[in-house]
């Protein structure tokens, strides 16, 4: 039996306006104080006010570009600052989450490859206790409900309430038109079980292509 969970409506999280859809954007990663200020106020004009950019980037292979770290965060507050927007980015692990509470982030999520462990999703709840700030989490790279909900479990056991998800898309061994395959039956079923919860889908993860 699915364990109930305890989450406020992402109206009500001070972010969105009802009844216009939830919009995060921007770059995948940031790069340069001048790519966030210019990519940010192109989406303010456009009527976005959430912000995102990764600033921990969890390669796959060692050597590659694994983000700019904590300059970034601070170009980030440079955004919030000077163009009102909320920021958010991604974590994996405990420090991520208390340099994201350090420099004001207003959301953060939890990428796909870390939902996947446990025990980094148990870290980061432990250290967002007693926090109020909202956690997405997507879906695991493989597509396993269970791992999913485990995860908002973990979550909200710990006191996150601003809680919801996001459905990116799973990997596969096959080539398919879909860099992650959307597998929605997958996410219908997460609905399905918990209504309430909010579920964000991240197009770029499933029509993005790698060349």
């Amino acid at each position: 039996m699915a364990k109930i969970l305890d989450t406020v409506p992402v109206w009500d999280w001070g972010f969105f306006t009802e009844p216009k859809p939830c919009v995060i954007a921007g770059p995948c990663s940031a790069e340069s104080e001048e790519q966030l200020m210019r990519t940010a106020a192109g989406l303010k004009e456009q009527g976005i006010h959430m912000f995102r950019a990764g600033i921990w980037k969890p390669r796959t292979h060692p050597g590659c570009f694994e983000g700019v770290g904590v300059p970034g965060l601070k170009w980030m507050q440079k955004v919030k600052q000077e163009l009102g927007m909320k920021i958010c980015t991604e974590v994996a692990s405990e420090k991520h989450v208390y340099e994201c509470l350090k420099y004001g982030v207003d959301l953060v999520w939890i990428g796909a490859r870390t939902t996947g462990n446990p025990f980094l999703v148990q870290e980061i709840a432990d250290a967002l206790r007693d926090t109020d700030i909202p956690v997405l989490v997507k879906n695991p790279m493989n597509p396993d409900l269970d791992l999913w909900i485990g995860a908002l479990e973990r979550l909200n056991s710990a006191g996150v309430r601003k809680l919801g998800a996001i459905h990116r898309g799973f990997s596969s061994y096959e080539k398919t038109r879909y860099r992650n395959v959307p597998q929605w039956q997958v996410a219908v079923e997460l609905r399905s079980r918990y209504p309430e919860l909010s579920i964000f889908v991240d197009p770029s993860h499933m029509g993005g292509k790698r060349e």
